[in-house]
């Protein structure tokens, strides 16, 4: 049983939903990230997806794409994200963190070498959104050997020939999601949602975590309340983005991890 499987047990057994908070590692600079990071599990957040910088993320919109340039521009590489989430781990060791990226740079690192450094470093589960279960004896399954989840991602176009495909190996939990489009791009919608999300469960037996289009603490809460959980991305990268002082960020995060909690 990994980190992610242990919280969503937990969170079931308390009646609870999952808040899902992503940011980006590195952005601005890694000791204002990692003191980002640090105080995440403290303001709600159950699970935290950590962004692997990279120069071309393809399914990202502008406020997650500026923020990996802000991150590469600060250094940031697939090494230090590891060490940031190691650092984390000296002081957390049951909050889960997800990677979430693109393969390149995990590719370049070479596929046994990255996980057995993710291992150590604490990474508990993956999200590569270019890699498809065409791919997956490319990472999927050779990450899931090495002890970690790898998470797929559905989405409205996902239909019902296509979907036992993407869930096949998926572990941990499926990423929904809410919208076709890009990151921060539009408003995800409960009545939308609700239908694939049981669509969804019940093809994969999986929790299902609905991400994209969520930047309200009553916007997580009525998502949250038709799944299992929420993911919040783009509203807290744009917080960092304006320059907040740390703990400001996380006051924000705490407003949508209660959100999601009431749900």
């Amino acid at each position: 049983m990994t980190r992610i499987d242990a919280k969503f047990a937990d969170l079931k057994t308390n009646g609870k939903k999952a808040f899902v908070a992503y940011v980006m590692a590195g952005d601005p600079d890694f000791d204002t990230s990692l003191e980002v990071v640090r105080g995440l599990p403290a303001a709600g957040v159950d699970i935290i997806e950590l962004g692997l910088p990279f120069t071309d993320p393809m399914a990202d919109g502008p406020a997650i794409q500026l923020a990996g340039q802000r991150a590469l521009g600060a250094g940031m590489t697939l090494d230090k994200t590891l060490a940031l989430a190691a650092a984390f781990r000296e002081q957390d060791d049951t909050t889960p963190i997800v990677l979430m990226g693109y393969y390149n740079p995990i590719y370049s690192k070479g596929v046994d070498a990255f996980l057995t450094a993710a291992k150590k470093a604490g990474v508990d589960g993956l999200i590569v959104v270019d890699l498809p279960p065409e791919e997956d004896s490319e990472l999927c399954l050779p990450a899931q050997k090495a002890g970690m989840n790898f998470i797929r991602l559905a989405t409205p176009t996902t239909d019902d020939k296509r979907l036992p495909r993407v869930v096949q190996n998926t572990s941990g939990f499926v990423y929904y999601v809410s919208i076709t489009g890009i990151t921060g791009s539009a408003e995800a919608e409960a009545g939308d949602v609700a239908p694939e999300v049981a669509r969804i469960k019940a093809a994969a037996g999986l929790p299902v975590i609905v991400g994209f289009g969520v930047n309200t603490p009553d916007k997580a809460q009525a998502i949250a309340s038709v799944a299992d959980g929420v993911v919040v991305g783009s509203a807290i990268v744009s917080k960092i983005a304006d320059g907040l002082p740390v703990a400001d960020v996380l006051k924000f995060v705490k407003t949508l991890s209660d959100g999601a909690h009431r749900a």
